[in-house]
């Protein structure tokens, strides 16, 4: 429940709902700056009051959401995947684990975005937790590839390691073939690539020659 949260998932879980507020009193317009634009100089449009890329929207596009849904489904899977890893590794790791992936899917997404604005398509936004929440759901089933998870459409029982797959199975093929345009694709996947990386750096694992061990854990089955 939102009230027994840990403090980190329940700060993020509060200032993404501050966000969407802000959106919903403001207007989006008043909070271009706060979204991610892509790089280069084509993404300018001073007429159509887009901005250019600026470092900061890499953190602040993870906290606006496109609407009541976006937020919904975002939001239940931070506190569903974010509350176990954040009593797991401690408020800290937890932290840099989210950003990491929430920046990373801002740089995948940036990257695929300024490749598409170079070829001819229109320069837009980038918003959501989602980066940062694939992230999570991918940490989920790496360290409790076990535990028994929910799909809500379909309410299909499956195991968090087959969902992981399932999804990134899922978003890499319509990424592609872009079948679901308006969605940031490659941005969840980017979210699950540098979780994993830094997963595998705490664990000291190829391609890193050696880091800080992560914690010991002990899944209960």
């Amino acid at each position: 429940m939102p009230f027994n949260l840990p403090r980190i998932t329940k700060a993020l879980l509060i200032a993404n709902l501050v966000g969407f507020a802000l959106q919903a009193l403001l207007g989006d317009q008043r909070l271009v700056d706060f979204m991610l634009w892509p790089w280069g100089d084509a993404a300018y449009d001073p007429d159509a009051l887009a901005p250019a890329f600026m470092p900061w929207q890499l953190v602040t596009y993870a906290f606006l959401h496109g609407g009541l849904l976006h937020i919904a489904f975002n939001m239940l899977a931070l506190v569903m995947f974010g509350a176990p890893l954040e009593y797991t590794w401690g408020e800290r790791r937890f932290l840099a684990y989210y950003l990491v992936s929430v920046v990373g899917a801002g740089l995948c997404q940036l990257l695929v975005g300024s490749y598409a604005l170079a070829h001819g398509a229109e320069a837009y936004p980038t918003i959501g937790a989602s980066g940062g929440v694939f992230g999570l759901l991918l940490a989920y089933g790496m360290l409790f590839p076990n535990q028994r998870v929910m799909l809500l459409f379909p309410p299909i029982p499956m195991r968090a390691r087959t969902l992981v797959i399932v999804y990134g199975l899922f978003e890499l093929g319509v990424g592609v073939t872009g079948l679901q345009p308006g969605v940031a694709h490659f941005a969840h996947l980017g979210g699950m690539l540098f979780g994993w990386l830094l997963i595998r750096y705490w664990r000291g694992q190829p391609p890193f020659g050696g880091g800080r061990g992560g914690p010991k854990i002990r899944i209960v089955r």
